[in-house]
């Protein structure tokens, strides 16, 4: 690959006409050659200064800051955010400041990015979200074949939540502000009294319309609890969305 060809796929994720992961008869499917394809961007840049006034930048060349116009119909509000080349916003799409959007991620239209909040690398995020303030959405460049974070159309993310490591939130789920979801997260459904573990592919999936909050569970121990009564850290399907839930997401629409 040289530098013509990798500006032209950096100008098709921009444009939203390429993708890193896009949904196939309803599995969601990586594009191997697209990630690959950004990390050979890596390679072919060369360290560059990219200072601005007071503030010192020294990155590859080959992933600037991306550009817009009023044209694209994004709101990116004044304080000091940055898009990376190679992002794609959909026009509608919000970022308050400060907050980031890595290489390869994908925001599409009617959804606000608030402050403090970083979309890391190769992350796919619906139509209509809410990602609150302070929250990181993990980003996952490598392994190429990977599948990236993912966040469904209608899922509301509260304020200083990380969700990392490939997790699958599915539309209309509400995750409340303080959860932690990783890889190696075991997720308690309270409405059923089962536990959510990884799935076949390594991931955990948060179920469509799941309404879920920090919560903790007993240590155990040769199947009982220990008496130190320590617990973990447990994030908790305490029921799944209703008309009360979509009431309150419904508000926050409002407010934008």
């Amino acid at each position: 690959m040289d530098l013509a060809e990798f500006g032209k796929i950096m100008d098709a994720l921009e444009k939203g006409e390429l993708r890193v992961a896009e949904k196939v008869d309803g599995e969601w499917k990586v594009n191997r050659w697209v990630k690959e394809a950004i990390l050979e961007g890596f390679r072919l840049g060369a360290i560059k200064d990219m200072s601005q006034g007071q503030f010192s930048f020294f990155d590859k060349d080959t992933f600037p800051v991306r550009e817009f116009t009023a044209a694209d119909g994004v709101r990116i509000v004044p304080g000091g955010s940055s898009i990376r080349r190679g992002a794609y916003l959909a026009p509608g799409s919000i970022v308050m400041p400060p907050a980031y959007v890595n290489v390869g991620a994908y925001v599409d239209e009617g959804t606000m990015v608030d402050s403090h909040v970083t979309i890391g690398s190769c992350a796919q995020v619906g139509k209509h979200i809410h990602i609150s303030a302070s929250t990181q959405i993990g980003g996952v460049l490598e392994p190429a074949g990977a599948l990236p974070t993912i966040i469904e159309d209608g899922a509301f993310i509260g304020g200083n939540c990380g969700i990392y490591e490939g997790t699958i939130v599915q539309e209309g789920a509400v995750i409340a502000s303080g959860v932690i979801i990783t890889s190696s997260t075991a997720i308690f459904d309270a409405t059923t009294g089962e536990f959510i573990r990884r799935n076949a592919d390594g991931r955990i999936v948060v179920p469509r319309n799941a309404v879920v909050v920090s919560g903790s569970k007993p240590i155990i121990r040769n199947g009982k609890p220990l008496e130190s009564g320590v617990h973990l850290y447990c994030p908790v399907i305490v029921k799944y969305r209703d008309e009360k839930t979509a009431g309150s997401i419904h508000l926050e629409e409002m407010l934008r």
